[in-house]
Formats: structure tokens, C-alpha cells, sequence
């Protein structure tokens, strides 16, 4: 799939563009990782979404062109980042919740003052934290290849674990199915597990 087909998809659909981000290269200089874990958002009808019924200036970014990049803060102390999804005008989004390192560990080890590898990226606060992402990174379109940027892979991956989404209040989407993750890369994703695990 090219960088363009993968645009018109997340226009199309939130959910399969996060099925087909799994795998993915996300670069940013001389660092890269391999997505594993995604969660999905859609502002129309789903209460987990910032844009629930309401469009504010804090998630403004998350009605913009789809492929560009939706950087909040979080919890206080914490950046994450957010593939923008759906199209012009509508707000959908696609949490990067956590990838495997492939080159530049040295340099995120030193950011996330933590030698595990496995521990640098398992989650959407460390993986924003290792690659030195904050809001300056906001609207920046993710498709282009230049400077941050999300390289779609080829192929589908071929064993995808479903899970519900994690961190949301009870009533609040926490029962959606609309977290996705590589089956076969379990070890570098964020916690808690889910449950059950349901493979497609």
C-alpha cells in the first residue's frame, strides 16, 4: 500500500486505516520503530473522543486533512500522538500506543532514561518521550516522509490481536473492541494486556 492509498483509506474508515497502520515505520532523524499497538477514535459517536460532541480548540488538529499528526498533552507531563483520520471537518484519530525500536536505541535510552528496550516504547507517553515529540510536531503531515513521519509497510500483518481501549472511564467507549495490536510482537506492547484475547 503507498502512503496516498493509506490517506484515502484513514478518509474512508478509522477502524481498517488502524488495522493497516499496524506494522508501520514511524522515523524522526536516525530513529525508527515498528508500530504494534494502535487504538482508534471517532468524535461522532464515540465517547472516549476528545471531539465528543463538541469541537474545541484543544483537538482543533483532529478535524484537519487525514495522515497529518494530532499531538496532545496529557495527565500533566505526558505528549502523545495521534494519526488524524476521517475526512476534513470530521473528527477520527488513531492513537500510537506503543512500537518495537529498529534503530537510534542509544539515543532513546538516554531520553527515557531506561536501558529495557522493551520498556522504551511500550506505551504512548515513552514512545513520544523517546523520540523527543511534543506539540511543536502538531498538524505536521505524517505521509510525506520528511522530518516525523509514519511509512506505511507493504503488507497487512497477518495476526492481529483486538482488545478494548485502555485509560478511559467506565461508560466513556472503554467497552469499544477498537484497540489493535500485532499478535506477533506481544512483547513490546503497553499494559495491561487485553482481555480477552480475541485474534483475527
Amino acid at each position: 500500500m503507498t502512503q496516498e492509498e493509506f490517506r484515502s483509506l484513514a478518509e474512508r474508515d478509522v477502524l481498517l486505516a488502524s488495522h493497516r497502520l499496524l506494522g508501520a515505520t514511524k522515523r524522526l532523524g536516525e530513529l525508527s520503530a515498528r508500530i504494534v499497538e494502535v487504538e482508534a477514535y471517532r468524535g461522532i459517536d464515540d465517547a472516549g473522543c476528545h471531539a465528543y460532541n463538541r469541537r474545541s480548540p484543544k483537538c482543533e488538529t483532529m478535524y484537519s486533512r487525514p495522515g497529518h499528526a494530532y499531538v496532545y498533552f496529557t495527565y500533566g507531563n505526558h505528549w502523545m500522538l495521534n494519526l488524524v483520520a476521517l475526512p476534513v471537518d470530521e473528527a477520527g484519530a488513531i492513537l500510537i500506543r506503543a512500537a518495537e525500536p529498529l534503530t537510534g536505541l542509544e539515543e532513546m535510552q538516554a531520553r527515557r532514561k531506561q536501558t529495557d528496550p522493551r520498556q522504551l516504547l511500550s506505551g504512548p507517553g515513552k514512545l513520544c518521550q523517546a523520540f523527543g515529540i511534543d506539540r511543536l510536531f502538531d498538524n505536521s503531515d505524517l505521509l510525506d516522509l520528511a522530518d516525523l513521519s509514519i511509512e506505511i509497510a507493504p503488507d497487512p500483518v497477518t495476526n492481529m490481536v483486538v482488545g478494548t481501549r485502555i485509560g478511559l472511564a467506565v461508560g466513556k467507549g472503554d467497552e469499544l473492541p477498537w484497540r489493535f495490536i500485532d499478535g506477533d510482537r506481544m512483547a513490546w506492547i503497553s499494559r495491561p494486556l487485553p482481555k480477552p484475547l480475541v485474534r483475527t
